[in-house]
């Protein structure tokens, strides 16, 4: 009995500390976004330069995430319900590193459209899209942490919003293209930032859906509600 409650010990506190490390990477995507749509709005360079960085960080952090929950299923053997939380941890950890992936490619872009003539108010649009996403990212990790399903819940439906903001801003941007033709190339480099913004929205929500069956042992049944979405004309990642 003395051994069953060590090795049950051992493991809630070896999970804290994937936790931990889970609410850092968080953090620093978050910060990534932030500082990624800042420097496109004020063309700063350095800042642009840090993010890209940064994101080695983000990497590293996924991968000794990865690393410890092999570990903890190969040597805690943990029960079926503790299984599903590092699995949930080990998911979680993949949509952040997607994330920080798209907040890299927005910095890479700021340079080049630096080199263009600004776009009336596109760039402020972008980092209002940007806040709408972080924070949908910031309570689909605080759902995780306090295992609520219905901040989750909330977290998938107020993904609409950030398609509706994107929809949006393919709009003015098809409008600027259409006033002026010298605006094509820097909206379809924005077009680019818009669309990898919205994906990290997806990937909130992804995490919220992990964190959904984490608690109820289900996987939402219910279609994700989505805004009538324009074509997309690309993304990238990596």
């Amino acid at each position: 009995m003395n051994t069953e409650k060590h090795i049950v010990s051992s493991f809630d506190r070896d999970l804290e500390g994937v936790q931990a490390m889970v609410m850092k990477m968080g953090g620093l995507v978050e910060a990534a976004m932030l500082d990624a749509a800042e420097a496109l709005d004020t063309r700063d360079i350095e800042l642009a330069a840090r993010v890209r960085r940064g994101d080695k960080v983000i990497d590293e952090l996924e991968e000794r995430i990865h690393e410890e929950c092999a570990r903890l299923i190969a040597l805690r053997s943990p029960t079926a319900s503790d299984l599903r939380t590092v699995l949930t941890v080990m998911r979680i950890a993949a949509n952040l590193e997607r994330c920080g992936d798209y907040a890299k490619n927005l910095a890479k872009r700021v340079p080049v459209l630096n080199e263009m003539a600004i776009v009336a108010g596109a760039t402020g649009s972008i980092r209002r899209m940007t806040r709408t996403v972080v924070l949908l990212l910031k309570d689909a990790l605080d759902a995780y942490i306090m295992r609520d399903a219905h901040m989750a819940q909330d977290v998938r439906l107020r993904d609409q919003e950030v398609d509706q903001m994107y929809n949006a801003i393919f709009r003015e941007f098809l409008t600027h293209m259409l006033e002026d033709t010298r605006n094509i190339t820097a909206c379809m480099h924005l077009h680019f930032i818009a669309k990898n913004i919205e994906r990290v929205g997806d990937h909130a929500t992804g995490i919220a859906e992990q964190v959904i069956y984490l608690v109820t042992g289900a996987m939402p049944d219910d279609e994700r509600p989505k805004d009538s979405a324009i074509p997309a004309i690309g993304t990238e990642a990596g």
